[in-house]
């Protein structure tokens, strides 16, 4: 049987799609034992309710997943069931090629020296106006003035008495930290690992609220200027000044990144890079380079741009070397890889931000992306 077939009907059947002329096909498969020990180890079926499939059965393949490319919060997002299978099918398809045609025992066992890689946490530095720092993580109250941490996320509320002087904070997020923020206008800001944002205390009534990142990724969910007398709300960031037309929207911003991505989930926004503009619809992307500042805009799956404020990963043939890239930063660790060739190999899946590294790299190494890798302290090479 031609793989393409068979990738066509396994996804037809996690998406309950299949037909029984389908249903039999696969049921034929899955009676040659390598392909069922393919299908029970690599299909991601922990999600997905039992079907009545007469001669298989799944169970084993419901346990041998759930410590790999794990969700957290399901029931803050019910969609992430169909994306989980998508995601790890197409996975499972693009190992199938490898998986088929070798049989051979694994002698490239990982070496682990001394694994000091820990999953990232809420953890941030709050920087007064006097310059004092604050460090704010769990654990840790912080009380001042309109300001309430409670060591995971810090709250501006409106002060009592407006003050006509703007008086800027800066909110900074190692490697290895993430943060929520909530203005005091409302607005609400997720910053990810080793981000910067400069914001102020409070906004003066019927003014533009200008609030900068200065490098990393925040989402923005708005305050809409109708609560706020029609006051604007910008956004400064490397190459570019957001003007907020609508509500929720993200940007990449890092300093080792040569352009900057502005997407956006609702309302609108218009993107100035101080020589050219767009207007940016839901479900699109600007892109700024810096080698060039031209500005170009996609159409995109933004659930791929923001799924990391829920808590996830969602990578879609993003190459092996970005992808090390976003994982060095929320496990603050080092990345080198032996064999360069590695480095653009192509990726599909989603991973839980709460997964331990091992098990990241275990599913890699199993899917034939990389053929083994060593741990010492807070490094990780890939061969």
């Amino acid at each position: 049987m031609k793989h393409a077939k068979i990738e066509i009907i396994i996804v037809k059947f996690l998406n309950r799609e299949i037909n029984e002329d389908e249903l039999k096909t696969l049921e034929i498969w899955l009676s040659n034992a390598n392909n069922a020990r393919i299908f029970n180890r690599f299909v991601r079926t922990d999600y997905i309710t039992s079907l009545n499939t007469n001669s298989f059965d799944l169970s084993e393949a419901k346990k041998s997943v759930k410590n790999r490319l794990r969700i957290i919060n399901k029931s803050k997002k019910q969609n992430l069931i169909k994306r989980l299978s998508i995601a790890a099918i197409i996975a499972l398809l693009i190992a199938l090629p490898i998986l088929l045609n070798n049989n051979k025992t694994d002698t490239n066992k990982p070496i682990i020296v001394k694994n000091n890689i820990e999953t990232g946490t809420d953890k941030a530095t709050l920087t007064l106006e006097d310059g004092t720092d604050i460090t704010l993580e769990k654990g840790q109250n912080y009380v001042a003035d309109n300001i309430i941490s409670n060591g995971e996320k810090l709250i501006y509320n409106t002060p009592k008495a407006t003050n006509q002087k703007i008086v800027y904070n800066y909110l900074t997020i190692p490697r290895g930290g993430q943060y929520f923020v909530k203005l005091s206008d409302g607005t609400q800001v997720w910053l990810n690992s080793e981000s910067k944002l400069k914001y102020p205390v409070n906004f003066v009534k019927g003014e533009t609220r200008m609030v900068e990142l200065i490098y990393g990724e925040a989402y923005f969910d708005v305050s809409p200027s109708t609560h706020h007398k029609g006051a604007l709300f910008k956004v400064k960031s490397r190459m570019q000044e957001l003007e907020v037309l609508g509500t929720k929207f993200n940007i990449k911003s890092y300093q080792d990144e040569h352009i900057v991505y502005t997407t956006l989930v609702e309302g609108k926004v218009a993107v100035d890079n101080g020589s050219k503009s767009a207007y940016l619809e839901p479900n699109q992307q600007s892109q700024i380079s810096l080698s060039n500042k031209n500005i170009i805009v996609e159409n995109i799956d933004v659930y791929n741009a923001t799924s990391w404020v829920n808590g996830v990963f969602s990578f879609e043939s993003k190459p092996l070397k970005d992808i090390m890239k976003v994982l060095s930063r929320w496990y603050d660790m080092d990345v080198v890889f032996v064999d360069k060739k590695i480095e653009d190999i192509k990726f599909i899946g989603v991973l839980s931000k709460n997964q331990n590294i091992e098990d990241i790299l275990i599913t890699i190494k199993e899917l034939g992306f990389i053929n083994s890798y060593k741990i010492n302290d807070k490094k990780i090479i890939l061969k």
